[in-house]
């Protein structure tokens, strides 16, 4: 049988790992042809002694000579050399785990290599859809969403037309902070922030996860990705994250998607493109079934959840600014220099900036256009904080 060709960005990140361990258990099936990271060289140096891919980019500089001295069956780039660069034929699969904005140049060489791109990286979704399905189009890419949530839209809505839909609900667990008042939260420290009851994540998303600045983003993520309209989505909390989606249909009937919170399920789903089981499947337990709760999300003790309307309404470029903006804060919550309220607050005031307007409205036709929207956001956001 014919292995495989898989490409991994961002393999020492969680969506990274959850991939290799998956390709672990099968290696007879798949050929890892490439690794990248940022920093984290000591895992990216034992992954490749592990699966052994023809080349492997360690991005920051710094650390290429370590990498290079220890892989000797291995070609080792460093900086922002294009995987294009580093590979020349078309390769069965990519996974884009690259997290923030850094990812979307990486997926857009990937979309022009790969017969199919596995998205973890939803910046780009968020910031960049029209540019990468114009790219899905040319290169005949098929593009497959990562994140639970989507996969499970995806999967529910297969074959669908959208006047067959009454609603479409992403879920929310609301992270470690769901039953604590707000006035509580301002005191919450970043070690707090990123205690994720039920999902093993990277620190940056389990901050969004505990604010649900995530849950802005992967509705913005829906809409773009499935091109349904913008009302018909909404969120709800539900604390076991048993349940990924649910979709309402105008015939009377609601399907949802359920398993364990996983990630390796979606991925294992999308590397075998549904045609084989690759995990561990259980029973179904009903005490965990009869445990499910859903509620309301209270717009009190999460204030990002207001910023959807403001993302999709008030100009195309919008989105780019909440997430260049988010991204500088929770960095700056995570080297303790803001308060955990301070992430939103903040973001609310740059949606009230006088020049707000005038780079949320502008039109993106290439990266460079949304670098320039990117660099203005993460600067004023900066320049906010350290007055």
């Amino acid at each position: 049988m014919k292995k495989k060709k898989i490409i991994i960005l961002g393999s020492t990140g969680s969506i990274g790992k959850s991939t290799l361990d998956i390709i672990k258990k099968d290696k007879k099936s798949f050929q890892v042809i490439l690794l990248t990271a940022n920093r984290n060289y000591k895992r990216l140096i034992k992954q490749a002694k592990e699966f052994k891919p023809k080349f492997v980019l360690i991005k920051n500089h710094k650390f290429y000579s370590k990498v290079k001295n220890e892989l000797k069956h291995a070609k080792v780039y460093s900086g922002d050399i294009s995987i294009q660069k580093i590979i020349s034929s078309k390769v069965d699969f990519t996974m884009s785990a690259i997290v923030g904005l850094a990812g979307l140049q990486p997926t857009i060489d990937a979309i022009k290599l790969s017969k199919t791109v596995a998205i973890a990286n939803k910046e780009s979704i968020i910031c960049a859809w029209h540019i990468l399905s114009k790219l899905k189009k040319k290169y005949k890419t098929e593009i497959l969403p990562v994140d639970s949530e989507h996969f499970s839209i995806r999967e529910l809505t297969k074959n669908i037309k959208e006047d067959d839909i009454e609603e479409i609900i992403i879920t929310a667990s609301g992270g470690p902070f769901l039953n604590i008042p707000i006035n509580k939260l301002k005191y919450v420290k970043p070690n707090q922030a990123i205690n994720h009851p039920n999902w093993k994540m990277g620190k940056k998303i389990s901050v969004d996860s505990a604010n649900m600045m995530n849950k802005v983003f992967e509705l913005i993520e829906a809409y773009n990705f499935f091109g349904f309209k913008k009302n018909i989505y909404r969120i709800l909390i539900h604390p076991q994250s048993y349940v990924h989606s649910i979709v309402r249909f105008k015939n009377g009937l609601i399907k949802m998607i359920l398993y364990n919170p996983d990630m390796k399920i979606p991925i294992s789903n999308i590397l075998y493109n549904e045609k084989k089981p690759s995990i561990q499947i259980s029973k179904i337990d009903p005490k965990k079934l009869n445990e499910l709760t859903f509620r309301e999300v209270n717009i009190k003790n999460f204030p990002s959840i207001k910023l959807i309307k403001k993302c999709l309404n008030e100009g195309f470029s919008a989105p780019i600014i909440a997430n260049a903006s988010n991204e500088v804060l929770v960095n700056l919550f995570l080297k303790n220099k803001i308060g955990f309220l301070d992430i939103v607050d903040n973001i609310q005031e740059i949606f009230k900036d006088k020049d707000f307007k005038k780079y949320a409205r502008r039109s993106t036709k290439s990266v460079k256009d949304i670098n320039i929207i990117d660099n203005w956001a993460r600067l004023k956001t900066t320049n906010m904080c350290v007055r």
